[in-house]
This record gives C-alpha cells, sequence and structure tokens, in this order.
C-alpha cells in the first residue's frame, strides 16, 4: 500500500479469494479507448513488408523507415506508426520498430508533438520490458507540459488507457497513482472530473472492478460525484468477469442514485449474460426492457442473436437456412425461441424500414448475420401485410440496403449481403444487385406484390 497525496493508492492485485473470478475467459471486451485502428493503406502495407525481411540489420530497418517517412504523406506516415502501437497490430513481430519509426517521423516538418501518440508508446515499450526508454519519453512529457495541470492530467489518462489496453500492471499502476496524486491536489472541478473518469475506467479494463468501486466511493468522499459512465463501466467489468450477483447489484446502486437504465447499459448487461451461455437470464432483461420502456437498438439485436449458438449455426449454412420465421421457431430451442419473440416487432426493425410512394427501403446497416436475418425474415412478412393491405401505397420502387463490404473483415466480401442474395434465391424473390450501388438490391413495388400475391 503506497501513499499518495491526500488518499491512499492500492497497487495491490486481486486476493486469491478472487482470483478465479478474473482468470475466467472473456469473449466481449469493451471497444478501444486509445488509439483507432484504421485499415492500413496500400503504401503502408508495402513498408511493413519490406520491414518484415529486414529485422535482423537495423541500418537496412532505418534505411527504409527514413524513405518512407519521406515520401509518405502524414496520415500515411501516422496510419503506419498506429499499426505497430496498437495491441491488437497483425504485425506484433514488427512493433520493436516502433520508436525508430516515431523518432523519424517526429523529425518531419509537419508533425506536430502528440500526448496521446506518446502514451501510446510508452505503453508498447512498458510492455516490451523497456522501461528505461519509456520512463524517459514520461519525464520529456512532463517537462514539455510544465505546470499545465489540464494537459498533464489528460497525458496520464491517455497512459492509463494505453497501458490497460495492453493489460500491463506496472505502467498501468504507476500512471494511475501519478494521475491519483494530481487529482488530489488539484482544485480544478474539470482535472477531478476527467481523472476519476479515466481511472474507473482503467480499473474496469484491468479486470478489477471491485477496485473500481472504491475508487468511486472515494470519488464521493472528495466532492466528485460518480457518473452514468463510471456505473456503466462497473457493471460492464463485473459482466464480463461473469459476477452476475455484483453486476446486478451495481444496476440498482446505479438506479438509487438517480441515473435510469438505458439502452446503453442494457446491452451491456445483455452481451455479459451472452458471452457466459445465460440464456434465460436474456429473456428477462428483455422483458426488464420492455417494462420499464427502454428502448431496443441494433446493438440489442446482435448481442442477443450472437449468443443464440442454434442460428449461428444455421448461418454457416446459408442453402438451408430457414427462410420463414414460423420455421425458424421450430428448429430452436426453448431458450432462443423466446429471445427471438421478444426481438421480433420492436422499434428495431420499423426503424430500420421506411415507406412511401417513391420507395420502401430495409436498411440493414450495422447489423450482424443474425440480426439481418431475423430482420429479413420480419421484413418479407410485413411486405406480405403491406402489399395485400389495400390502404397502403405501393413504392414505386423497393430497396434492401446491405452495404458492399468496405468495413467487412475481408474488404469487398459483406457477409450480409452474401446473406441477402442466397435468402433472396431461396424465396426465389427478384430483386436484383443494384447496377449504381453494389451494396444495394432492387426490384420495381409492382414486381414485388405480384411476386407476394
Amino acid at each position: 500500500m503506497a501513499m499518495v497525496g491526500c488518499v491512499k493508492v492500492s497497487l495491490q492485485l486481486p486476493s486469491n479469494h478472487h482470483h478465479h473470478h478474473y482468470c475466467r475467459r472473456r469473449h466481449h471486451q469493451p471497444p478501444p479507448i486509445s488509439t483507432t485502428h484504421c485499415a492500413l493503406t496500400k503504401q503502408g502495407h508495402r513498408f511493413l513488408s519490406s520491414l518484415a525481411t529486414t529485422t535482423d540489420d537495423p541500418s537496412h530497418s532505418n534505411r527504409l523507415i527514413r524513405k518512407f517517412v519521406l515520401s509518405s504523406s502524414k496520415s500515411i506516415a501516422l496510419n503506419a506508426l498506429s499499426h505497430l502501437l496498437s495491441p491488437h497490430t497483425p504485425h506484433p513481430h514488427l512493433s520493436s520498430l516502433a520508436l525508430p519509426l516515431y523518432s523519424r517521423i517526429s523529425e518531419a516538418s509537419w508533425f506536430n508533438w502528440n500526448p496521446k501518440i506518446v502514451a501510446d508508446l510508452v505503453a508498447l515499450l512498458d510492455k516490451q520490458g523497456q522501461e528505461d526508454k519509456a520512463q524517459s519519453l514520461i519525464s520529456e512529457t512532463v517537462s514539455k507540459l510544465g505546470f499545465r495541470e489540464r494537459d498533464l492530467a489528460l497525458f496520464y489518462c491517455n497512459l492509463i488507457d494505453s497501458h490497460s489496453k495492453h493489460k500491463s500492471k506496472p505502467g498501468f499502476f504507476d500512471s494511475y497513482a501519478r494521475l491519483k496524486e494530481l487529482a488530489c491536489a488539484s482544485s480544478s472541478v474539470y482535472v477531478k472530473r476527467r481523472a476519476f473518469e479515466s481511472m474507473v475506467s482503467g480499473l474496469c479494463a484491468m479486470d478489477l472492478p471491485p477496485e473500481a468501486e472504491n475508487l468511486m466511493k472515494e470519488m464521493r468522499g472528495l466532492g466528485v460525484k460518480s457518473s452514468a459512465f463510471e456505473f456503466r463501466s462497473v457493471i460492464y467489468a463485473y459482466g464480463r468477469l461473469g459476477l452476475f450477483d455484483d453486476m446486478k447489484r451495481c444496476v440498482v446502486q446505479m438506479e438509487i442514485e438517480g441515473f435510469k437504465l438505458d439502452t446503453v447499459c442494457s446491452n451491456m448487461v445483455l452481451s455479459s449474460f451472452g458471452a457466459h451461455s445465460e440464456l434465460p437470464e436474456m429473456v428477462l432483461w428483455l422483458q426488464r426492457m420492455k417494462s420499464s420502456g427502454v428502448s431496443f437498438s441494433i446493438r440489442t439485436y446482435n448481442s442477443v442473436l450472437n449468443s443464440c449458438p442454434t442460428i449461428m449455426t444455421m448461418l454457416q449454412e446459408l442453402k438451408t437456412v430457414p427462410i420463414s420465421i414460423q420455421e425458424l421457431m421450430e428448429n430452436l430451442l426453448v431458450d432462443e425461441g423466446l429471445l427471438v419473440q421478444e426481438l421480433i416487432g420492436s422499434s428495431v426493425f420499423e426503424k430500420a424500414m421506411e415507406w412511401n410512394s417513391l420507395e420502401g427501403k430495409l436498411d440493414l446497416h450495422g447489423m450482424h448475420l443474425g440480426s439481418a436475418y431475423l430482420i429479413m425474415l420480419q421484413w418479407t412478412e410485413e411486405l406480405r401485410a403491406r402489399f395485400r393491405d389495400q390502404n397502403q401505397v405501393v413504392p414505386a420502387e423497393v430497396t434492401v440496403v446491405c452495404g458492399s463490404g468496405k468495413h467487412s473483415t475481408v474488404r469487398g466480401e459483406s457477409p450480409v449481403k452474401g446473406l441477402v442474395k442466397q435468402m433472396m434465391v431461396r424465396m426465389k424473390c427478384p430483386m436484383r444487385i443494384d447496377r449504381n450501388n453494389v451494396g444495394c438490391f432492387v426490384a420495381k413495388g409492382r414486381v414485388l406484390k405480384d411476386w407476394l400475391g
């Protein structure tokens, strides 16, 4: 136990009593808070491929790095650096070259010093066991920021985020202690608020929700009230670890302190239950959302349907997947069937569909395969009902928007588009890929009405 500033900072790991909970494998991690991991540019890919052949020759690597930075734009160079700094980089064998690349980039005329990049680099160096270089960068940054308290606090927040992404305990707790000391000594409400938010989030990312809860109590003692963000972080951390009693207790505490249960928090709970195959709990939670007036979202659909093993298995063989809701329900286990029943008819489907005299459109953007599948089944039934209703207009054109695969794992190959195409073939639907937009299926309204008639 170390004394830092005005409050004790616990640097201990969880006791053995809780150890088995912390060792469970997690399937759903929260989204990264740090450097964006975007698609690698073609130039960046060629550069990293060239570097891969020179890892045993530092002088050759340095020549390639110098040539790449001189011939690349700011965005291309920083894009390549972000890939080496990311804990999820597809090129981990090249991560040792992140520092040389950063050093060369920092000499470019267009370079603007960025404390976030420094924090990511420090975390990577710390993970690689290069503590001296990491501490040197920290010292340089602290010296550069001087007495600018806000900027210094944000730098330590960035460090906490970066270390937690790498699951680096020594670096994390060092940054945690420095930030806590700064927050305790500060008279700025903003600094205290932002610092404690980052510390709670970091502890949760490090799978230490009990410690995060204790920090929230300390926050109250220092006059900083916990926000919905902190509660969500702790709730999700307990849920990922399968500590559902603690998760539910925190939900109750959040509501006691005046924060209503919302869609975002509910989706975290559903995701947690799904990661541990607690389907009956998911059914109860969906029912609670309905009774409390908490709306479903596309992420609700995604979390629930991704957790249904029968549906996920079916979607591996699209040529035999059921093409009606009735047929689907006949093939589902009891709990999965109950989950589908709770989802059907929700506002998610209504929001995904537009209907007027010019166009009837179904937008599947943001939906995972299971969600797109169930929405398509609902859409087919809705089409049939509307075309039979004499009071409903018949759109001039009907469109299903499924995307062209720009954001897919394999660029240009959209799983949702493949699903929709196969369902169209199976149902003998006259919709065809739009000549002007390969991410859409189109048909004349009258043609579809005749097909369903």
